[in-house]
């Protein structure tokens, strides 16, 4: 699984030329305003109930002292809360209202390295929507099981180290997830591609990785960050699907 996560994400580095060779950026256009939208959407819900959240942590503390120390991590840990579960929403809203553009991107992809045009069964737009709603609410209810336990366990001292890298990888398994799907969808069903993508968690965490880190980059990492994860993602799920054949 290692090898497949260092693979996923070494598969960033030929994104921009591919795009570019492909003309593939006016897929982009329409994903990226859903994109920006949405984080602004997320951040401005950030602001606005941290306080609240750090209020009701800090109710858990039931002395006077050092109820203000208590109180400032109660604030922190909620902003982290929010920013967790926003990043959860963010990602599935914006991969679900995408799928009808980022298709067509990785069957072009998949045409180019194969050579083949239209080699797998059709879908509409309708389609691809809905399939993109199905696996992302899917992902969402399974993410959310993972990361409220998570954030429990982050409230211990110490061990809040090791739950954060933990959230993070089971957040860019997810993300790659959605990515993959996009190419899956063509090949096969919804209950298949989620067998699939256990089979190859690698691929999904490697893709995941780069695509969260790139949340981290203001307004250019939101902007580029469905172009180039898509891309990668669907060369790489190519590569998977051709060593199971």
């Amino acid at each position: 699984m290692i090898k497949s996560i260092f693979n996923s994400i070494k598969a960033y580095g030929g994104t921009f030329k591919l795009i570019s060779e492909l003309g593939l950026w006016k897929y982009f256009g329409v994903p990226m305003a859903i994109s920006f939208l949405t984080a602004i959407l997320i951040g401005f819900a950030t602001w606005g109930w941290n306080d609240n959240i750090g209020s009701f942590i800090a109710r858990i503390w039931l002395w006077e002292w050092g109820a203000e120390t208590f109180r400032t991590i109660g604030n922190v840990l909620g902003g982290l809360i929010i920013i967790a579960l926003g990043l959860i929403l963010y990602k599935h809203i914006v991969m679900a209202l995408s799928a009808p553009f980022m298709s067509p991107v990785s069957e072009k992809i998949e045409a180019h390295l194969s050579g083949e045009e239209h080699s797998h069964r059709e879908t509409t737009n309708i389609s691809q929507l809905w399939r993109g709603v199905r696996i992302n609410v899917r992902n969402l209810l399974m993410e959310l099981l993972l990361t409220i336990p998570i954030l429990l366990l982050s409230l211990i001292p110490i061990v809040n180290i090791f739950t954060s890298v933990l959230l993070f990888l089971v957040q860019a398994y997810y993300a790659g997830f959605g990515n993959m799907d996009y190419t899956l969808e063509r090949h096969f069903t919804y209950r298949e591609s989620v067998t699939f993508v256990k089979n190859h968690r690698g691929t999904a965490i490697g893709n995941g990785i780069v695509f969260m880190a790139m949340l981290l980059i203001p307004v250019i990492g939101i902007l580029l960050v469905l172009p180039l994860s898509v891309t990668a993602a669907s060369t790489e799920t190519l590569k998977a699907l051709k060593n199971e054949r």
